[in-house]
């Protein structure tokens, strides 16, 4: 695998000095608006969202290499990053209800080009994805990362591609049942998009697990899916599925459960490259900027909220630089 100058550039600007993405993520729309209005008891405006993230960038960026915006309601906030990387995401919030598989649209008015010249380091799409969903339904999903692939070649920009799984026979993704398919779900996944045809850059993936069914661990619910062992295995097994880098994202759990699932990535020797990490550092603070307002919400995120970013960056020691995927021994190496 070899870098373009314009790849290049984009890993280098959300990578920390060590050649690891320690980034935020902060692009999440139609949940957040829902959230903020349950908490308010009244509708969230567009204007609320721009706060909301203008504040969790401007106090968790002091401690991320790169934050994660979208261009609806984050633009505003990408003027306060001091200086970290941006990815600016390019798909539509959520997706298509109405029509079976989970289908993916991108932002209406923009394009690898206008993201780009709105200061984009990155692109990043978030596709819902299973390798045991209809062979119909993945073809389109297939040809439409080609599509997105190939604008961010055109482009030279880094392609982030986050896939996020479910049931494709409409099964519970919290249960026990499915924390058993999971690990073929994101190996599966995995396997796919590596795939040089995709022309993706990094892979942003779920961990293969769901921590809360690992025998022994904290957060552990009382039924188990798989041992210690056997979780640490699945680490190992989704990891030999691709040579492209690959991150975590924190998929909605708390912070300390993604903590200990990072503990487990470390202890399980996967070389994994980093995160991109939202709801476990600032989602606990929703209710307090609903309800309590702005000066509350900083001072939640200067307390807190760092605090998590500070835990997950403990846990990223762990992590191993993305550059060596490329056979490079330092990122001065690469050029």
């Amino acid at each position: 695998m070899k870098l373009t100058p314009g790849k290049l550039a984009g890993l280098k600007a959300v990578s920390n000095p060590r050649g690891v993405i320690a980034a935020a993520a902060m692009d999440q729309r139609g949940s957040l608006q829902k959230s903020l209005a349950k908490e308010r008891g009244s509708a969230a405006t567009g204007k609320d969202l721009e706060d909301f993230k203008t504040l969790v960038t401007d106090v968790l960026c002091k401690h991320a290499s790169a934050i994660l915006l979208d261009p609806e309601y984050g633009l505003p906030a990408t003027k306060h990053r001091h200086g970290k990387g941006l990815l600016l995401a390019y798909e539509k919030t959520g997706y298509d209800a109405q029509t079976p598989g989970r289908l993916p649209d991108l932002l209406d008015v923009w394009s690898v080009r206008r993201l780009k010249e709105a200061g984009a380091d990155c692109i990043k799409i978030l596709l819902y994805y299973t390798p045991f969903e209809k062979s119909s339904v993945n073809n389109l999903k297939q040809a439409w990362i080609e599509r997105i692939g190939d604008e961010c070649l055109a482009h030279d920009i880094p392609f982030f591609l986050e896939f996020v799984g479910y049931d494709a026979e409409g099964g519970d993704e919290k249960s026990v049942a499915y924390a058993k398919k999971k690990p073929e779900i994101v190996s599966g996944a995995m396997a796919e998009f590596g795939k040089e045809r995709y022309n993706v850059d990094v892979l942003k993936v779920e961990v293969p697990i769901i921590t809360e069914f690992v025998a022994g661990t904290k957060c552990f619910k009382g039924e188990a899916a798989y041992t210690r062992a056997e979780a640490l295995q699945h680490f190992r097994d989704a990891e030999s599925m691709t040579h492209k880098p690959f991150i975590y994202l924190s998929a909605g759990v708390s912070n300390p459960v993604f903590i200990e699932t990072l503990e487990l990535a470390g202890e399980s020797g996967t070389k994994f490259n980093g995160v991109l990490c939202g709801r476990a550092t600032w989602k606990d603070g929703i209710p307090i900027f609903a309800k309590q307002g702005e000066a509350a919400f900083r001072e939640w995120l200067e307390t807190t909220g760092t605090e998590n970013i500070k835990n997950v960056n403990l846990a990223l020691e762990a992590a191993s630089p993305w550059f060596l995927k490329y056979g490079a021994k330092s990122l001065a190496e690469l050029g």
